[in-house]
């Protein structure tokens, strides 16, 4: 079982512009900061925030209580001049997890609803027993040679988010998630695909847009054990110590 927190800025689109209209460079400042100070606290108990649409963000919270939840939020709104709602979903898979977390958390109102604040609406959870995360990290190969150093900026950056957009069609059908995180790399929470069925996406980018991918999948109780699993798997693909596409490290614990 994986379990998803959806965070929603409370209340939100109207106060961008009340009583004026904010700042633009103020209010990226302000989404970009409640994202790293999110990430800090979530991975402090072993989570993983991926920043989606900013005033929306999704994490894998396997191991964060209900407890947890909460202090994060107070923290937010003791040091912010927003306040965060959040939704818990757990489910055999991440697309079913998080459309649980954002079904229980819209049952308590509207993300521009004046009377929702700080709510903490939890459908489910996960127990130590039934936790397991699995994660996908996904690498364009050679990047900077073939697109970063000879191409302009903007075209390399189109590019990588049309393989993104390939990534994400495929990966939502199996019940899996796909999120960018900087550079030419993304990582997918995937608990229910198998290794086979990675890499026939794999292939089947590679034959319908020709950009070839590789990708390490970690499987561990927590996020961040696995997204640290995926990584090392990634590395050993980067160093050729497999000649495998798809590569599957799991916690030894």
């Amino acid at each position: 079982m994986i379990q998803m927190t959806l965070t929603q800025i409370d209340n939100y689109g109207p106060w961008t512009v009340t009583p004026t209209p904010r700042a633009e460079a103020d209010l990226q400042i302000l989404q970009s900061e409640l994202y790293a100070d999110l990430q800090r606290q979530f991975a402090a108990k072993g989570g993983l925030v991926f920043f989606t649409r900013f005033d929306n963000m999704l994490a894998v919270t396997n191991g964060v209580s209900m407890e947890d939840h909460r202090r994060i939020q107070k923290s937010i709104g003791n040091r912010y001049p927003i306040t965060v709602s959040m939704g818990v979903g757990a489910s055999e898979t991440p697309y079913e997890a998080q459309k649980l977390a954002t079904n229980a958390l819209q049952s308590y109102g509207g993300a521009q609803s004046e009377e929702r604040k700080e709510v903490l609406a939890i459908d489910s959870m996960t127990h130590s027993e039934d936790s397991f995360v699995q994660i996908a990290h996904i690498d364009i190969n050679g990047i900077t040679d073939t697109l970063t150093d000879i191409i302009p900026a903007y075209d390399t950056n189109f590019i990588v988010n049309r393989v993104q957009h390939f990534l994400m069609k495929k990966l939502i059908d199996e019940g899996s998630l796909l999120f960018f995180i900087g550079g030419d790399n993304f990582m997918s929470p995937c608990n229910g695909l198998e290794p086979e069925g990675l890499l026939r996406i794999v292939e089947e980018i590679k034959d319908e847009i020709n950009i070839s991918l590789k990708a390490g999948v970690g499987k561990a109780p927590t996020a961040e054990k696995a997204a640290n699993l995926a990584d090392l798997a990634l590395e050993e693909i980067r160093g050729g110590f497999t000649y495998n596409l798809v590569h599957v490290m799991k916690n030894k614990d």
